[in-house]
């Protein structure tokens, strides 16, 4: 068994005989405590891996809002690695997170109900959140957000300025993912899951398009929150024919995932990790779980100290602002670094929205 508080340089992902298990009603795709109509008309997806002419379905949806984020290879960057490094710089969309690319997809989809809810209820730690607020706003569908008390000050205003209602409540995200579903039951709106098919969709725009725009890449490093992120890089890996290993990503602080992997089934776990929020996951998603088990090389896990110390290498090779989680697939990729010397590799840098004190407070790490 692997121990919760010891980073190990890499876990195998795939599970032999892994099964995903039922999911509670709260949580299932599409699945909401409403009686709202688009439960039924938003398709959750029958389990099969979409195609290529699905995925190019949902970039077309994405494009429609945001052109594709840059791809960059850095020399200062590779230098320190040691190898051929490309970095996806979903920092680069109009909210500063990968995550917009799900929620424009979701909505499309939610958009063809009839009648169209009056509202939607999701949770998050900020990305998913103005991914909502994002999409929604372009629909002109009211929304309410779930934050866990303390969450992030500057993700909290970012998702108030996209016009959500922001309500703060629970201990962390799995509380603040309950709370959610029971607001969504009060007032009669449609709950948004925080994965889900339709998500793994549009956020497989950002791995086509590093897929295209880079050279062959031997391997990709991928932060796994929920999964979304990850299932959709693997999506667009598999749909294109390619070889390219997917090395997930999970905090030391937050090993649920991993631990799911290990044991073949869904683990709980305390997040204990104070600088990659987006990655603070407890309770895994067991349909996420098992497009990891079957489409990822290996999980690693990185310390928090090993994180900030990716957030200060972005910056001072790139001058590029990453957040915890944004940084977290460098820190794996430095954890690894023998291994991948002299190969060509991507990391996806999936977010900048970091408070500026806290990031003020890493740089100044660098000193101490």
């Amino acid at each position: 068994m692997i121990g919760p508080a010891r980073p190990r340089r890499g876990e195998r992902a795939a599970g032999r005989g892994w099964r995903a298990a039922p999911r509670a009603s709260d949580s299932s795709p599409m699945t909401t405590p409403t009686t709202s109509p688009a439960r039924q008309l938003v398709p959750a997806g029958d389990g099969a891996p979409p195609s290529l002419a699905d995925l190019e379905a949902a970039a077309a949806i994405v494009h429609a809002a945001m052109p594709p984020t840059p791809q960059y290879r850095w020399p200062l960057l590779d230098a320190r690695v040691g190898a051929e490094v490309w970095v996806k710089h979903e920092n680069h969309t109009p909210v500063g997170a990968f995550k917009v690319r799900g929620g424009l997809a979701y909505f499309h989809a939610l958009a063809q109900a009839r009648p169209v809810p009056r509202g939607v209820v999701t949770a998050t730690r900020g990305n998913h959140g103005q991914s909502v607020g994002f999409a929604a706003r372009r629909h002109g569908i009211a929304a309410a957000v779930v934050v866990p008390h303390g969450n992030a000050a500057e993700k909290n205003a970012a998702m108030r300025a996209l016009g959500v209602e922001l309500v703060e409540r629970g201990h962390d995200f799995q509380a603040a993912t309950e709370a959610a579903a029971e607001l969504a039951a009060e007032r009669g709106w449609h709950r948004i899951p925080s994965f889900h098919p339709l998500l793994v969709r549009g956020v497989a725009s950002y791995a086509l398009e590093l897929f295209r725009g880079a050279p062959p890449l031997d391997a990709v490093y991928v932060p796994i929150g929920l999964g979304s992120g990850i299932c959709g890089m693997i999506a667009a890996r598999d749909a294109l024919g390619l070889r390219t290993e997917v090395v997930g990503v999970v905090s030391a602080g937050a090993p649920a995932v991993a631990l799911s992997l290990a044991q073949g089934r869904p683990v709980s776990h305390e997040a204990t990790t104070r600088i990659a929020d987006g990655m603070a996951c407890r309770t895994p998603v067991p349909e996420s779980l098992a497009i990891i088990a079957r489409g990822a090389a290996r999980v690693v896990r990185v310390t928090d100290a090993e994180v900030e110390a990716a957030m200060r290498a972005l910056f001072a090779d790139t001058h590029n602002v990453a957040e915890g989680g944004g940084a977290a697939a460098l820190a794996a990729l430095l954890q690894e670094g023998a291994a991948m010397r002299g190969r060509r590799v991507g990391v996806v840098l999936s977010g900048g929205n970091v408070d500026s004190g806290v990031f003020a407070d890493v740089l100044g790490g660098a000193a101490r």
